[in-house]
């Protein structure tokens, strides 16, 4: 019998036959009708005189209507909102063309061809027929292609309009084999009611209900859950060993419409967020609507966020300058296929090279600079002294330096919380940039302003895309040292942090940004494990490789001796540094960079410590000019 089942459902019914059907269908509701008038009595001799002609002229307007609305023509077992509301407006059609014969009857015979309470009832009866027969196929062909004793039991997080959606999304799709068997909503009253045949809990029994209906999964469909809300359920689940999925915002959807691919499992980065940032967008588009904009390292993940954040507040012009030809070209694309069709323009260009960075001030005449040129990775730096020296130094100092020349109103610089007590080569790089920044900004009437934050999500080499690979490749995942910590910050949010400093900055600060908890590495890797469905140990290998050089178990964002100033803004905070000499830094600066020529990996370092005393080496070889 299952098989016969099986054959018929993998051939769709002739068009033709489902007009007939329904057709058919229309003939039994026009009968029924004249009965339930009559109460299942004799018909009035006129009434039965008139019947044939009833049918024919019923049945005609039904046939015809069904053929040119097409109502026919949609595969019964996967019936939409969309066919129910063609039916109903198809037989409403229908209906009112047959009152509106019968008033043409009353008009020249002087009576109803048929009774209006007929015409009324036939089509009440015929529309609840026509749906119901069409559902029930529907709900049939679901349970003989997914039995529920085979179904995967989730429960959806959310019992509003989204929640209601999903489950519908859930149910329509034969392919699916997910069984809805609760909601949980944070709404007290709607707890103990049903929606859609399925009850609403607390967030309280969330582990219950987990627990009692053996669930898999856990859909969260809240638009604009706070982060702290959808770590707690996460927590939840994760201890549950239950998978955790996420229904995209409203505006993500497909013409409208929620489908199931578009229900993803929960990222990492969903549960490291924070709640969005207040920005002043006064103070911000005060500053950089109509202005021509220079992005350094724009083809980055800094970069590139900034001038997508820039262009929302209409400046005049965006250049965005890279050295990276092919990151640079995927920026160029992406704002060439922008419907808005930005003001930008791409320039190949490195930041060392003074000549060509001279030109491109002189031709562009740049009105703000944002500075996100940078090396950055710690291992690298630390083997290459010499690189960070001509990237992060130069190049900071020749962006800075022709930025005064011609006359830039605001100079913003992105650096790192590994400035702060710097361990290793590249962080003490970015501080000695600061320092060279923050001289220069006390002759100079641009308004030099440094911002300072620590990791960021999904940027380039970032631990989490590292992390990612390593799962996907089935492991092991390796972790320098099991209590490593690391501030986390979303791209978007580091963005939007650096342009409301440069909107409060009046020249010669360092803005350091709040960046929440700082997170172990360890519980970050097995979040991820559990995010997938794995298991440590099982599934996948954590292995512990040691710190790299120049590596810190802790990030810091202020230096033990520096304290802080508060802003308007919460997330905020300037930091009091030691300030020195712009002369006295020039000529230091100058001598390290030129000490590049040597090659002299030793004496590069000295020099970098000479000048940051709090520059101590951690794990590496240049411990020993230290002591």
């Amino acid at each position: 019998m299952y098989r016969l089942f099986n054959l018929f459902w993998q051939y769709n019914l002739p068009r033709w036959s489902i007009l007939i059907i329904d057709t058919l269908i229309c003939a039994f509701a026009l009968s029924l009708a004249f009965l339930l008038r009559f109460d299942f009595d004799r018909i009035p001799e006129i009434d039965a005189r008139n019947l044939p002609y009833d049918f024919v002229a019923v049945l005609g307007i039904r046939f015809l209507s069904f053929a040119i609305s097409k109502t026919y023509k949609g595969v019964v077992r996967y019936t939409s909102t969309r066919d129910t509301v063609r039916i109903f407006t198809v037989i409403l059609s229908g209906s009112l063309l047959i009152i509106g014969l019968n008033l043409v009857s009353l008009y020249f015979l002087d009576y109803y061809f048929i009774p209006n309470s007929v015409i009324i009832i036939d089509g009440l009866v015929t529309l609840f027929l026509m749906i119901s027969s069409r559902l029930a196929v529907k709900a049939l062909y679901f349970e003989i292609k997914n039995p529920a004793k085979e179904k995967i039991n989730v429960i959806i997080y959310g019992a509003g309009e989204s929640g209601i959606i999903t489950k519908r999304t859930l149910d329509r799709d034969a392919a699916i084999k997910y069984k809805v068997v609760g909601f949980v909503d944070d709404d007290v009253k709607k707890h103990g009611r049903s929606v859609e045949g399925v009850f609403v809990s607390g967030p309280q029994k969330l582990e219950k209900l987990i627990r009692e209906n053996e669930v898999e999964s856990v859909i969260i469909s809240i638009q604009n859950i706070p982060f702290k809300k959808k770590n707690e359920i996460a927590d939840v689940c994760l201890q549950n060993n239950v998978r955790l999925l996420n229904v995209p915002p409203a505006a993500k959807w497909i013409n409208g419409e929620l489908s199931f691919n578009q229900i993803k499992s929960l990222r990492i980065e969903d549960l490291l967020q924070r709640d969005p940032i207040q920005l002043d967008e006064a103070a911000i588009n005060a500053y950089i609507k109509g202005k021509v904009i220079l992005i350094t390292g724009a083809a980055g993940s800094i970069g590139s966020e900034l001038a997508r954040q820039c262009l929302r507040f209409g400046p005049k012009k965006i250049y965005l300058l890279d050295q990276a030809e092919s990151p640079l070209h995927e920026i160029e694309l992406e704002f060439s296929d922008s419907p808005l069709k930005p003001p930008f323009e791409v320039v190949m260009a490195d930041v060392r090279n003074v000549d060509r960075i001279k030109n491109v001030f002189a031709t562009f005449k740049p009105q703000i600079v944002f500075h996100a040129a940078a090396y950055k990775h710690v291992p690298m730096m630390e083997n290459n002294p010499s690189e960070s020296i001509l990237t992060n130094v130069l190049g900071t100092k020749t962006i800075a330096d022709l930025s005064h020349e011609y006359q830039v109103e605001r100079f913003v610089f992105v650096s790192t919380d590994k400035a702060v007590n710097p361990t290793n080569v590249m962080g003490a790089s970015k501080r000695i940039a600061e320092i060279y920044i923050q001289s220069l900004g006390k002759t100079s009437g641009t308004k030099f302003i440094t911002t300072r934050f620590g990791n960021v999500l999904g940027s380039s080499g970032s631990v989490i895309p590292r992390f990612k690979k390593q799962i996907e490749n089935g492991g092991p995942i390796t972790i320098t040292h099991r209590e490593i910590t690391r501030y986390f910050m979303t791209i978007p949010e580091a963005s939007q942090l650096v342009l409301e400093a440069a909107s409060m900055g009046k020249g010669g600060e360092i803005f350091v940004f709040d960046m929440g908890e700082s997170v172990k590495i360890i519980d970050l890797a097995h979040k991820m494990i559990q995010l997938v469905g794995m298991k440590e140990g099982r599934d996948i290998e954590i292995v512990y490789t040691g710190l790299r050089p120049g590596e810190k178990l802790f990030e810091e964002l202020l230096a033990n001796s520096e304290n802080t100033l508060p802003t308007h803004h919460s997330q905020i905070l300037i930091g009091k540094v030691r300030e020195y000499p712009y002369e006295e830094v020039k000529d230091i600066i100058n001598g390290l960079i030129k000490s590049f020529d040597t090659q002299n990996n030793e004496l590069i370092v000295q020099r970098m410590k000479d000048l940051v005393p709090e520059f101590k080496s951690n794990n590496s070889i240049f411990q020993k000019l230290d002591s």
